[in-house]
């Protein structure tokens, strides 16, 4: 956002030479940086599981050690390093190696309590445009790992949170991590329901790794969504069997090949009625013991179940297919369209949001004379911006802070982005409509929250709604006016859209 822009670069001309001049230089580079996404959950959420299924590589310990209890952040470069920060001193580099796929990381005579974070970079194209924070699990019986998630979730003394949108993993039963989300919206006033995805994690357990486990997830999920606490707190719930995308991504020739040899063996479904049985049974069906209790431990149950039926269907006829067809079951693909759509389309908006939190910040903490205009111009913008109005608006219908008829709900919210940034998903069109169709829609749209915003006896809340979705509406039509006035004729004089 250029406005914004500009309020950093004037700010970092007024406190040039002072003290408050690295935090704004680091405001600055934040801005120019790929959106930072946290992944935060209660203790065995699968939180570094679905890390490694987003990177589509196994780098995130997802074991108990010591590095679990770090935050650590995750980030594209053209060299593979990992460097530790510490609470007091400089970063430096530590050695590393990867081992069974995630990395082991030395952090010598560093203790784990003097760490602030880790940062390990990595090529990755899930890194060019999101760098991922991973953070230790909440509600564990040490406090102290848990208050380094608190701290980037939410920090404390005005501080502004590191992440600029957080995918939450809960299981099953929501009633703790409800509570959690509630005492991170009261711990940053700036969290808005449009930069929290929940997922409910670890859903291939569900009824014990039946072959309908994310069927029932998916239900499940279903209910969140309709849930007026979980709406009030993130954009949606998506149900994904994290262990299984992850392990879908490095899919192995070996593993295809035990899976195809398992499908045809007449043991195998006899084998497959629990996990003990499928690790421990000795048969001649030409996949052994050991060569089980690895596929059960990178697939779990479910993934071999689900593998052995892919197979059997013969839809799969490589290693890749049969990664391509795990990695839809698992829910995965669902995820990234949300991040894409949601995080990666406000990423401006988002890392906007996040620059003027941290300007204000800096304002109160640094008064000086000078700064005085500043702060007027910091509240124009935060006043005048749309998109954030956009995204407060959205919040507040999530959160019944502004009520509407139910009727109108759903529509206000999706051309508000609810259900995708795009303009036609924006309408409620099909992603291919044609530019008539979509400058038709506009319009209707446009005068319908035209007659909401001056209807008699219609509350301020409402009104205030309204004219910010007739401003949307007037934003598409200007867009479209715009488009249609620039681009060539083609085939009957129909401007070209894009």
């Amino acid at each position: 956002m250029p406005a914004v822009g500009r309020l950093l670069n004037e700010a970092m001309r007024v406190y040039a030479g002072g003290p408050a001049e690295p935090a704004l230089r680091a405001v600055d580079a934040r801005m120019r940086e790929p959106l930072r996404v946290a992944i935060a959950g209660r203790v065995k959420a699968g939180k570094s599981t679905l890390l490694n299924a987003l990177v589509g590589q196994e780098l995130a310990a997802t074991d108990a050690g010591e590095c679990t209890r770090l935050v650590t952040w995750y980030v594209d470069g053209v060299a593979y390093r990992v460097d530790v920060h510490p609470i007091t001193g400089p970063a430096r580099q530590l050695p590393f190696r990867q081992r069974h796929g995630a990395l082991e990381i030395d952090l010598g005579e560093l203790p784990a309590e003097r760490v602030e974070r880790l940062v390990v970079t990595w090529p990755s194209p899930t890194l060019r445009s999101t760098s991922l924070i991973d953070t230790p699990g909440l509600g564990s019986v040490n406090t102290d790992v848990s208050a380094r998630s608190e701290r980037i979730l939410a920090p404390d003394d005005g501080e502004v949170t590191a992440a600029d949108a957080v995918v939450y993993l809960m299981r099953h039963a929501h009633g703790e991590d409800v509570r959690f989300l509630e005492a991170f919206r009261d711990g940053a006033p700036d969290r808005r329901t449009v930069n929290t995805i929940a997922v409910l994690s670890r859903c291939d357990e569900i009824g014990h790794a039946r072959p309908d486990a994310m069927t029932t997830a998916s239900r499940i999920a279903d209910r969140y969504r309709l849930d007026a606490r979980v709406r009030a707190l993130c954009q949606t719930v998506v149900p994904v069997a994290g262990l299984l995308a992850s392990s879908a991504a490095s899919l192995r020739e070996a593993e295809y090949r035990a899976i195809v040899t398992l499908a045809s063996s007449p043991d195998t479904d006899r084998l497959l009625l629990t996990a003990n049985r499928f690790e421990t049974t000795e048969t001649d069906g030409g996949v052994s013991t050991t060569e089980r209790t690895a596929l059960l431990r990178r697939y779990g149950l479910f993934g071999v179940r689900t593998a052995v039926r892919l197979a059997r269907d013969g839809g799969v006829r490589s290693a890749g297919d049969l990664a391509r067809e795990l990695t839809a079951v698992s829910g995965m693909g669902e995820l990234r369209q949300l991040l894409s759509t949601q995080f990666g389309a406000r990423a401006d908006v988002l890392k906007a949001r996040s620059a003027l939190a941290a300007l204000d910040a800096v304002l109160r903490r640094y008064r000086i004379p000078a700064a005085r205009g500043l702060v007027h111009e910091l509240e124009r913008v935060q006043a005048g911006a749309h998109e954030f109005a956009e995204i407060a608006l959205i919040d507040d219908l999530r959160s019944r802070r502004v009520l509407l008829p139910e009727s109108e709900l759903h529509d206000a919210e999706r051309l508000l982005g609810g259900d995708g940034m795009d303009t036609a998903t924006r309408l409620g069109l099909d992603p291919q409509a044609d530019a008539q169709a979509i400058r038709r829609a506009a319009a209707e749209q446009h005068l319908r929250w035209q007659r909401r915003a001056e209807g008699a006896g219609v509350t301020r809340e409402r009104a205030e709604a309204a004219r910010v979705l007739v401003r949307t509406c007037e934003g598409m039509l200007s867009v479209r006016h715009a488009e249609y006035s620039a681009a060539p004729p083609h085939r009957g004089g129909v401007g070209r859209y894009s």
